[in-house]
């Protein structure tokens, strides 16, 4: 990046002496405050000088901002450069930076010496490029996990008393200081990183080789040729399926199912029920089911691959989509049939089973009491809960539009007008609590190899999935 002074000023021949490269340095007023002159350059002209640039833009374009001393010993400059992504070097010998009890600072901020202001200029352009790359990813990170709001700073302040409290189950630097935050790493469901899915590739960890798949039943098992059967079969016969739980809704005739395999029973009361942490559910890895689901055995075992390179994310099948509704200044819900995507439901889709404990435990209980008193929406806000953790999208898998044309047939709540209606008034509920879109547009897909191409089925490795 090059200066962002213009070249033959008194403080760009400070910062880029001829024949060195540029380096861009984002320069405070209250930097003036405290040195006065700048090897004699008068405040008058300093202050002038800055004044010919934006301060926004000028702080947004720096790679590198000054962060000295404020009247206090610490400045609010501070806050200002981690919100611009740009790197504080920290000039205020003595000040203990914010939260550093948890937070490693030398990953996100250069510490410097206030009695060596001039080799501030050397010590920048000694940073390389990819370093400066992770530093402001670092800065990002640490400022929308802990300081972009009021509220944020308050509960990081209660989870780090709450931490020294309870030694035994505190959160360690690795979870404080990497994404998705401590505030996402509940230590009551565990201390250790390698119980949760965003740290698989830090620690050098394999997703787990078995799933438990729950299906989610309304209506009652009246014979072995019913729908829900043959999708408990279909489930079955992956070979990477542990078990397999059925779970029932409002207190109706529970009727277990004699077949082969193990069938795990479980009687709910509400829909947010749906994604309880069952202490049953062994896996890592869930595969979460609507009873009217039509899945082949060949679908989920891709799926479950798909999930195993991303196992922080969604994988699934049912894809539906968000907008901006400017003439009603609102977010819609769309399940047209389109190549962007920014949910998949969890009527046929694979995610962690943390994401089950952050729901119960991390959602307002005001949000799941609407939930449940409309039986609807639950798949939405689990994926509201699932991207504003990751910033990512979800993951579909192959096309699969006859699940979509299976859900939207008549007998099916899907097609209810006054269901979509409701589903319109969740995602708007959802973002107020969040205070943001947590959603991201996606248009990747994943299909098998050799997917529909022109070449003999016997050479497919999932070939009942075309066939459908």
């Amino acid at each position: 990046m090059s200066s962002i002074f213009p070249p033959g000023n008194y403080w760009d021949s400070l910062v880029a002496p001829l024949g060195s490269p540029p380096v861009s340095l984002g320069i405070y007023s209250n930097y003036i405050n405290v040195t006065g002159r700048v090897k004699g350059l008068p405040s008058h002209l300093m202050i002038s000088l800055c004044r010919r640039f934006d301060y926004q833009e000028l702080l947004h374009n720096s790679s590198f901002c000054l962060v000295p001393r404020g009247r206090r010993l610490g400045s609010f400059r501070f806050l200002e450069a981690l919100q611009a992504a740009c790197i504080p070097v920290i000039l205020s010998n003595g000040w203990e930076l914010p939260f550093s009890e948890v937070i490693d600072w030398r990953k996100a901020a250069i510490i410097g010496d206030e009695r060596l202001l001039l080799q501030v200029p050397s010590i920048t352009r000694s940073v390389g490029h990819d370093r400066i790359l992770a530093l402001r990813q670092q800065t990002q990170f640490l400022w929308d996990a802990y300081f972009s709001s009021v509220a944020k700073i308050v509960l990081t302040t209660l989870e780090i008393i709450q931490d020294r409290v309870d030694s035994l189950v505190s959160r360690n630097r690795l979870l404080w200081n990497s994404l998705p935050g401590g505030l996402y790493a509940l230590p009551q469901y565990s201390a250790d990183p390698a119980q949760f899915p965003f740290y698989y590739a830090i620690l050098g960890k394999s997703p787990p080789q078995q799933f438990t798949a729950v299906i989610h039943t309304v209506t009652p098992l009246q014979s072995q040729i019913s729908p829900v059967v043959k999708l408990i079969i279909a489930v079955a016969k992956s070979k990477f399926c542990a078990q397999v739980g059925k779970l029932k809704f409002k207190f109706r005739t529970q009727r277990l199912l004699v077949i082969s395999f193990f069938l795990l029973s479980l009687s709910l009361q509400t829909m947010s029920s749906r994604f309880f942490p069952h202490d049953v559910i062994l896996t890592d890895a869930v595969l979460s089911l609507d009873e009217d689901s039509v899945l082949s055995t060949n679908e989920v075992d891709f799926a479950f691959l798909v999930w195993q390179s991303f196992p922080e994310r969604i994988v699934g099948y049912p894809a539906r989509s968000h907008y901006w509704d400017g003439s009603r200044s609102r977010w819609g819900y769309t399940s047209k049939w389109t190549n962007d995507y920014s949910m998949v439901l969890t009527g046929a889709a694979f995610y962690h089973r943390y994401y089950h404990y952050l729901y119960t435990h991390y959602i307002p209980s005001s949000l799941l009491t609407t939930v449940d008193r409309i039986s609807n929406c639950e798949d939405i806000l689990m994926n509201f809960l699932v991207s504003a953790v990751t910033k990512q999208p979800p993951i579909k898998v192959t096309q699969k539009k006859q699940y979509k044309e299976t859900m939207m047939s008549q007998s099916s709540r899907w097609a209810d007008p006054d269901h979509f209606a409701q589903r319109q008034t969740c995602m708007n509920a959802f973002s107020h609590w969040l205070g943001f879109m947590p959603l991201v547009h996606s248009q990747m897909r994943l299909d098998p190899v050799l997917f529909r191409d022109q070449v003999s089925i016997l050479r497919k490795k999932y070939r009942d999935i075309e066939r459908l």
